[in-house]
């Protein structure tokens, strides 16, 4: 969950459409939501970000934003300098590009950088992020685990994320990359979390303790709130894992998914309650 009073975040499965001939659903609703103003794209996560800020540049250009720039920082010592924090000033948004979410928070975690991000959304501005940006949002991160084959214990790892949603788990390529497997591992962790799985070209937007799903795949979510059995704890590593009475649900677009009641809402009911 979020907090109400602060700006909207678009959680991105990787792969947005980025196309001048495609639709670009995902790009258009981020530019709707900064209305013209300054768009911050943090290539952060990427060791080389050479090309990521072209073309973005390409792909908005035509789509209302007033201006966008790019924020990248080599080495954590530059996210406290006057220059990159200066990049932020202004800025309606900011879009976490994709690579490796571990550098993102190694390099912005706790720095003036991020608290200057946070201060963007808590007064109203967007934040974006696709792939490892999308990973990234949530207080506990997934880092790395096998995809595209049953989950065996021990074989994750998780990190400490930025904290912009509490109590969900993250994972992004979903149905592209098979990760539904791990993901039902991260959430057999700590089945209080919510598991939410985005499919590449897919977003949520969650605006306090609603999302709404927007893009051409879907939005997965694994509830293990009421999980009658799990073998985590006493199975050896490398066993299969198993947990019995998982809830799971399958959100397309127009969709819309209550955090706080754990409950889909019905693209009919969502549109009934705007």
């Amino acid at each position: 969950m979020t907090d109400a009073k602060c700006g909207k975040l678009i959680i991105i499965g990787g792969h947005e459409d980025r196309t001048s001939e495609g639709d670009r659903i995902i790009l258009k609703e981020v530019a709707s939501l900064i209305n013209g103003g300054k768009l911050v794209l943090a290539t952060v996560a990427s060791h080389q970000p050479e090309g990521y800020f072209a073309e973005y540049q390409k792909a908005l250009t035509d789509l209302g934003v007033g201006e966008l720039v790019e924020l990248y920082v080599e080495d954590r010592a530059e996210a406290h300098s006057a220059e990159k924090l200066a990049v932020l000033d202004g800025a309606a948004g900011v879009f976490f590009s994709g690579g490796d979410q571990l550098r993102i928070t190694s390099q912005i975690g706790h720095t003036a950088i991020e608290e200057k991000v946070r201060r963007v959304w808590k007064e109203g501005g967007v934040i974006a992020g696709t792939s490892a940006g999308a990973s990234v949002m949530s207080d506990t991160m997934l880092v790395r685990g096998s995809s595209a084959e049953t989950h065996r214990i021990g074989g994750l790892h998780m990190a400490p994320g930025l904290a912009f949603i509490r109590n969900v788990i993250i994972d992004q390529h979903f149905a592209e990359r098979g990760r539904f497997g791990r993901l039902i591992g991260a959430v057999a962790h700590n089945p209080g979390v919510l598991g939410i799985g985005i499919d590449e070209d897919t977003a949520a937007v969650v605006e306090g303790d609603r999302f709404r799903v927007i893009g051409a795949g879907a939005v997965y979510i694994v509830d293990g709130e009421h999980v009658s059995h799990s073998n985590l704890a006493e199975a050896r590593p490398e066993r299969v894992l198993s947990m019995h009475d998982v809830r799971v649900h399958v959100l397309g677009t127009g969709d819309e998914f209550d955090l706080k009641e754990r409950r889909p809402i019905p693209r009919s009911k969502a549109q009934t309650s705007e």
